[in-house]
């Protein structure tokens, strides 16, 4: 039986691990100093918001796993991973945002203790997380050690889901639906921005047909008026004008798992560019729908939406789309593939992506995306609120 704070039985973390220590034997390094924390909680549950000071999980490839990380975070191992109490090790708090001592510089005496310091060794290099600092009190702790850069490495291994992670984000689905109810609820002229973000935010977290909300990646966008042409604007304290238009890209979350799902709605008559761009959008999206099935690849489904743009006068030159699940700030996506011309990973079955079909223009902007799960018989949206401009 799961308690409330483990999500996933211990065997499914065990195939994680597994997966992992086989791809890094073929990458050649024996050991992962794993800094995401999105990373650090698909390999053991790890799942508190400490991922400001510095931590990580550490898998070896003879078996070795240790969460390792800030002495009053360790509880929180605890209470959020079934790892033994010897492998939650912590460092003490003056390391804490030192000029003088660096955390890397303590677990390098772990290393050297646990006979791991002249082994190679993978860094998330190209991470939110990770610091330059960090690297090089490792490269002097430990000068016997060979660094790779491994970055993306437990990534890739997250791309085709679970059948509970799949459960987890029809869930995070059921969130979003109960967000753009609200919305649909509230939203009106004369309203602050401000406003409307905080019953965004109060519908994301009370959840939806039983399914509590968790925090997103990223706070509510919207960008109204004329602000629709930068596309990741946030709110202030502006009325929504009667007739004007805005963006709101959202997303619901459950169990650190995400299903974004952005949508543009009208205050009033909206003028002919919105309802045109509606149905060409919509023809993007039924089109790609079809396309997500095992053995299509990303760029396919990308040449397929510029294809069908193109017939219709319009152009985007950005990627339409990337890999979503499990997410911590600052980014909901997986970053790992790109739904572009030049990426031509191929669809499995249970991969999931956030297609974002979304179109800025001088003056406005116009969202309207899904998150979609690949399926034998074709795409599957993980929400099910309207597609279509939404007038109010």
């Amino acid at each position: 039986m799961l308690d409330s704070r483990r999500k996933f039985e211990s065997s499914e973390f065990t195939s994680r691990q597994d997966k992992t220590r086989k791809a890094m034997t073929e990458s050649g390094v024996e050991v992962m100093i794993v800094y995401d924390p999105a990373n650090m909680n698909w390999l053991t549950g790890y799942d508190c918001w400490s991922f400001y000071v510095h931590q990580c999980v550490i898998i070896t490839t003879n078996g070795e796993l240790f969460w390792y990380g800030r002495g009053i975070d360790a509880k929180g191992a605890e209470f959020t991973t079934d790892l033994d109490i010897s492998n939650i090790l912590s460092y003490p708090d003056e390391y804490v945002m030192s000029p003088d001592r660096h955390p890397m510089e303590f677990l390098a005496g772990i290393f050297k203790e646990k006979s791991l310091n002249k082994k190679r060794i993978g860094l998330e290099k190209d991470n939110y997380y990770f610091s330059a600092r960090a690297a090089e009190s490792l490269y002097r702790c430990l000068p016997d050690s060979t660094f790779i850069d491994q970055t993306g490495l437990v990534n890739w291994q997250r791309a085709v889901k679970s059948e509970t992670e799949i459960t987890y984000m029809k869930r995070a689905g059921k969130v979003i639906e109960g967000v753009y109810e609200r919305v649909m609820k509230v939203a009106e002229p004369g309203m602050r921005k401000n406003d409307l973000v905080a019953e965004i935010m109060h519908a994301g977290a009370q959840g939806n047909q039983g399914h509590y909300g968790d925090y997103t990646s990223f706070v509510p966008l919207i960008g109204v008026g004329e602000e629709a042409a930068a596309c990741h604007m946030t709110w202030n304290d502006q009325p929504l004008n009667n007739n004007e238009g805005m963006f709101l890209e959202l997303a619901g979350a459950y169990a650190r798992y995400h299903c974004p799902c952005s949508r543009t709605l009208y205050l009033g008559s909206p003028p002919q560019q919105y309802l045109d761009l509606e149905k060409v959008i919509n023809e993007c999206i039924e089109n790609a729908i079809e396309m997500f099935k095992p053995g299509n690849t990303c760029a396919q489904i990308s040449d397929n939406f510029t294809a069908t743009l193109k017939k219709y006068g319009y152009e985007k030159s950005n990627r339409c789309g990337y890999p979503i699940g499990l997410s911590y700030p600052p980014d909901w996506g997986e970053r790992t593939m790109s739904l572009r011309g030049t990426d031509d990973t191929v669809l499995e079955e249970n991969m999931t992506f956030h297609f974002m079909p979304a179109i800025w223009f001088e003056d406005w902007g116009f969202e309207m995306t899904e998150s979609v799960r690949v399926g034998t018989a074709g795409g599957e949206c993980l929400s099910n609120v309207p597609r279509k401009l939404l007038i109010k």
